[in-house]
């Protein structure tokens, strides 16, 4: 698997700040105003209280520099939060695009490493916590500023005065450090533990018929829930991290705020100082304390760390290699396998999925692939379409290897349909007409008409442009809308993986037609599990274990009991039908 990330030349916090480089400088220049003008407020104030005291006329210059500044201070505060959270919104936005676009662009096998759950959370709450390092980075400026500005105008002050601030302040150093580090160990674990909850609640959603079927849902709902407690030991313990940096703030920053008044006064009492110096000095004292608020940003960059951390792999994720060939050569669809292996990822036994296939469909005809569970067949329709790349041998389509073709110039030639198709789109015309170009109405309708979802699309409340949430599908009529999204993006390769399994007899046959009225056009390459499939396909690859085990005309297969025992339960049912006997009972395997 390609998912240890490579080497960057840039860190991905600036990566990101070169997308939105203005507003990044103006949140910068904003939070370094604010922090300008509280810095100057308390020498103004200073100056203003020593005018007052001396007994002159009212220092109305002073009081309208001191308005001035507060409201300076107010509207760059403002400002920065504003600019943060829009550029810190259009960064997520950018980052999901590209870690979502990294992810479709890699071959499926790489991507899929990371469980669907986990990937969705990368795809969501981290790529928002992660995109928000360059907003707190630039805002973090003015909380390192404020401090050290407050410093050094104490040390104009009075250098005892600031000394005595900076008795305490390695303290206030290490309990920044030490909460920065358990911050982010924290929220590295408190996001493991999320990842695992979506994952497993993925894995129960794509199951539920079973789950509803077997009466397992307690049992879910428990296996779901049960990280549950690891995430609050977490969560616990994050509190506990700022709890105890807040505590410890709450004694250490009240006794250095007594320390610096407690010298201040004493060097106002021998002259060395005067009321306003000690005002501004309070006021300076207060501002040097506020290292305590740069917590929120150690912690927030934390997070933001340990976010882009699990985003890193799928970022360097190899996208499929091709040699930018152009264009395919005209041609219908010449499908050609040279000794093809498909090693096996994971499994317990250590069997290859697929073992040096070697065949050729000439273009324009129909294969259908037949076995038992198990014997790679829908891996057989994954190479064939280059959703999967083999681990040796080649591929060719109209006598191009399927590696070397780019891969936006090849999907337009290879349709697809799946026993359990995704339906992307908000209506279901929009359903129908996503794909590698947006299909025109006039070829939805037709489209639709050819896999035989016209009928039941009009029975809905708005036909054709109903929203997909007020239309409930049963499986077959899915099935049916992934026919016509297929239908609707003609191509020169036609795959249909288990893509007939939830239509009615009735229904198969017109959908059967509609396929055979493309021969010649188009090579359709079809998993098949009914006997109808097989019978009326123009050849047949049968496969055992990975391996092909015959292939040939229907009728010549027919003869091998092995190849009939295949169909077995199909053939039952028949027999059942004619004898008027009871049929043997459905496997779940040999349900599907």
């Amino acid at each position: 698997m390609r998912l240890t990330p490579r080497p960057a030349t840039a860190s991905g916090t600036r990566r990101l700040a070169r997308r939105h480089p203005a507003a990044l400088l103006a949140l910068f220049l904003c939070s370094t105003g604010g922090a300008l003008a509280a810095l100057a407020l308390p020498a103004a104030l200073g100056h203003t209280v020593d005018g007052l005291i001396d007994g002159g006329p009212v220092p109305w210059s002073g009081l309208l520099l001191c308005a001035v500044l507060t409201l300076a201070e107010t509207g760059f505060d403002a400002g920065a939060a504003v600019l943060g959270t829009s550029t810190t919104a259009r960064l997520t936005a950018h980052l999901r695009t590209r870690t979502t676009a990294r992810v479709l662009a890699a071959e499926p096998r790489d991507a899929l490493a990371v469980p669907t759950g986990d990937l969705t959370a990368r795809l969501t709450a981290r790529t928002a916590d992660a995109a928000a390092a360059p907003v707190t980075a630039a805002g973090a400026v003015a909380g390192v500023l404020l401090p050290l500005g407050a410093v050094t105008g104490l040390f104009l002050i009075d250098p005892w005065t600031a000394a005595a601030f900076l008795l305490g302040a390695p303290l206030l150093v290490a309990l920044l450090h030490t909460f920065t580090r358990r911050t982010a160990d924290a929220g590295a674990d408190y996001q493991r533990a999320q990842s695992v909850i979506a994952h497993r609640l993925t894995e129960a959603l794509d199951g539920a018929d079973t789950i509803r079927a077997a009466r397992t849902g307690a049992r879910e709902y428990r296996r779901i829930l049960e990280p549950l407690g690891a995430l609050a030991d977490h969560g616990r313990r994050t509190w506990t991290v700022y709890g105890r940096a807040a505590g410890q703030s709450a004694l250490l920053l009240p006794l250095l705020m007594l320390l610096v008044l407690a010298v201040g006064g004493l060097r106002l009492h021998a002259g060395a100082i005067g009321v306003g110096d000690l005002v501004a000095a309070s006021r300076y004292a207060a501002l040097a304390v506020g290292i305590g608020a740069l917590t929120g940003a150690l912690g927030a960059l934390a997070r933001s760390r340990a976010a882009a951390r699990t985003l890193d792999p799928l970022l360097t994720l190899d996208p499929l290699p091709h040699e930018g060939l152009g264009p395919l050569p005209g041609g219908p669809g010449h499908l050609e396998f040279r000794d093809v292996g498909v090693a096996q990822d994971g499994g317990p036994d250590g069997k290859p999925l697929l073992t040096e296939v070697h065949l050729t469909v000439p273009g324009g005809t129909s294969l259908a692939v037949v076995g038992r569970s198990g014997s790679g067949k829908s891996v057989f329709a994954a190479v064939a379409g280059r959703l999967l790349d083999p681990d040796t041998g080649t591929v060719l389509l109209d006598g191009v290897p399927l590696t070397a073709m780019d891969p936006a110039l090849l999907r337009p030639e290879i349709a697809y349909a799946f026993a359990r198709p995704a339906l992307p789109g908000t209506t279901v015309e929009d359903t129908i007409a996503f794909g590698p170009w947006t299909a025109d109405p006039e070829a939805v309708r037709a489209a639709a008409r050819a896999a035989r979802a016209d009928g039941f699309i009009g029975l809905l409340p708005y036909g054709y442009a109903t929203p997909l949430t007020d239309a409930p599908l049963s499986g077959g009529e899915r099935q049916r809308l992934g026919l016509a999204r297929a239908f609707a993006h003609p191509g020169r390769l036609l795959i249909l993986d288990d893509a007939l399994s939830g239509l009615d007899t009735v229904t198969e046959h017109h959908v059967r037609r509609a396929l055979d009225e493309r021969a010649g056009r188009c090579t359709r390459v079809i998993v098949a599990h009914r006997l109808s499939s097989a019978a009326r396909a123009d050849r047949v690859l049968w496969l055992e274990d990975g391996r092909v085990r015959a292939t040939g005309p229907h009728e010549e297969l027919w003869a091998d009991p092995e190849y009939r025992a295949v169909f077995r339960t199909e053939v039952a049912e028949v027999e059942a039908a004619e004898t008027g006997a009871v049929p043997p009972p459905r496997t779940e395997v040999e349900a599907r």
